[in-house]
């Protein structure tokens, strides 16, 4: 979703430079090994075509004990996961563990144990900094494909923006000249000091030995969330911008020899509405001038995002901005009061949650969702549909939230002539546009006309008797052998 004309989540954070002590005694791998946990899950992951159905899978990965008895591993681990056992470098007892936070969009999670046993004797890791390009590491897992714990030496070659795998946003990351494979996931890479610089994250299939670590300023974040037991989420002020590079769109604007990007667009959550308006020109935030391409500095020579600024904080405090309305300059104050990831939900992938959908007339409807459009498998985005893909990008609005789907038919005779529909975006419900995938769900169950009509992308109508509908509706599940007509959210 993150392009370079406009930003929806900002994920940035503050530089912090790891100083090594030469007096300090580093650590010792038999010190850190003790440390490191193996984790075992079972996952039950939704079947998004087949919304009522689940595939059940084993995965392993690993983690780390961090101070407060907690384990501290990625959010890919435990995904959908129904249950999970972590296992002591070395030990050969499994003990049941159970999540405790997780943020799915930096993908990080904790992990506790209830069993005292399992800490006894354990020294937990420290976290440091944010490394410096050149500096030496060792990434600790549990990669697939053995049992025992590896160690794997490399540098840290850069650290910048990627786009997590596991939530498609970019966050602030490492890279490394180390390999990250299956199961190393949610291990520690350490400095020579014997402290935490990141938690190994993923690996690139189109190079060999190169990783990406997640670094602690993400890391101590996401631990400050959820200090009070809940975890909110990074937030954003939902505005869109285009950068101010081009010399007669500054002269027009009459920025002079200021620089800074235009707002193009407020998201309908935007916590900047009625503060900040289109065509406002950015020029700082919290006081660090923006350039004419959308960066600050972060440290000396590097330069990232804006957005980096914004996340300093957490959801529920402010960020200032330097405005310039008219030719005029302008401070104006924005509440920070949304998560990111509820901006523009359906670019997201969903975890820990069941598919929502319902049957009518035999017809499956669902809404809109990245999730659904990963079914396609890798290369989706050349392989699935493309006025879904079309659909999945387009901004929210104020009348419409959300696409809904006529996933695919459940074949019977009051459906007729319709069998071969699938993956259609319907458009409108007896004529009427829909906010979201709820009101959808509710016009349908308001209507009382003799036919419920869905038009879709090309006009194409699909008429369902409604009482034949209702008097069919067992029969059909029955047929199918569908338990449930609707997903949870909606019974």
């Amino acid at each position: 979703m993150r392009h370079r004309l406009y930003t929806i989540i900002f994920c940035f954070f503050p530089a912090f430079t790891l100083f090594q002590s030469p007096h300090a005694s580093a650590t010792t791998n038999e010190d850190i090994s003790k440390s490191l946990v193996k984790i075992f899950s079972v996952v039950s992951k939704p079947d998004y075509y087949r919304p009522w159905q689940r595939q059940t899978y084993r995965s392993s990965a690993s983690g780390f004990i961090i101070e407060g008895k907690r384990i501290l591993t990625n959010a890919h681990v435990v995904a959908n996961q129904t249950f999970i056992e972590v296992r002591r470098n070395g030990d050969p007892k499994r003990y049941q563990a159970k999540v405790l936070s997780v943020s799915h969009d930096a993908d990080l999670a904790l992990l506790s144990v209830t069993d005292p046993v399992f800490f006894a004797g354990i020294t937990p890791l420290e976290l440091g900094g944010l490394p410096e390009a050149q500096q030496d590491v060792r990434a600790y897992g549990f990669p697939t494909g053995g049992d025992t714990l590896s160690i794997t030496r490399g540098i840290v070659s850069r650290v910048e923006h990627v786009q997590y795998t596991h939530s498609s946003l970019q966050f602030l990351a490492g890279q490394i000249d180390a390999a990250i494979n299956p199961g190393n996931s949610g291990g520690p890479v350490i400095a020579r000091n014997g402290k935490v610089v990141g938690v190994a994250m993923q690996g690139r299939r189109d190079a060999d030995n190169i990783g990406y670590l997640i670094p602690v300023p993400i890391i101590q974040h996401f631990l400050d969330d959820t200090k009070d037991g809940h975890y909110d989420g990074f937030p954003d002020p939902g505005i869109i911008v285009q950068d101010m590079e081009n010399d007669d769109a500054k002269e027009k604007h009459q920025m002079g020899d200021q620089t800074g990007v235009i707002v193009r667009y407020l998201l309908p959550r935007s916590s900047a509405k009625g503060i900040i308006k289109l065509e406002d020109i950015l020029l700082a935030i919290d006081g660090h001038d923006i350039a004419d391409d959308g960066t600050v500095e972060f440290r000396p020579m590097e330069r990232t995002s804006f957005g980096y600024y914004v996340d300093l904080h957490q959801v529920g405090e402010e960020v200032n901005f330097t405005i310039l309305r008219r030719g005029q300059v302008l401070e104006v104050t924005v509440p920070l009061d949304v998560e990111g990831v509820n901006l523009a939900p359906a670019s997201f992938e969903e975890y820990d949650r069941a598919p929502r959908y319902f049957i009518f007339g035999g017809i499956v409807f669902c809404p809109l969702t990245k999730n659904l459009i990963l079914e396609w498998g890798q290369g989706w985005r050349t392989k699935a549909p493309p006025e879904l893909i079309v659909a999945l990008e387009q901004l929210p609005t104020e009348e419409h939230e959300e696409t809904v789907l006529a996933l695919h038919i459940l074949a019977t005779d009051i459906n007729k002539g319709y069998h071969n529909i699938s993956q259609r975006v319907i458009k409108s419900i007896d004529g009427k546009p829909y906010l979201n995938f709820r009101d959808f769900y509710d016009k349908v169950n308001a209507s009382r006309n003799t036919y419920i009509s869905f038009e879709d992308d090309y006009r194409n109508q699909f008429l369902v008797h409604r009482q034949k509908a209702i008097a069919n509706h067992a029969k059909t599940l029955q047929t199918y052998q569908v338990p449930q007509d609707r997903s949870a959210d909606l019974r």
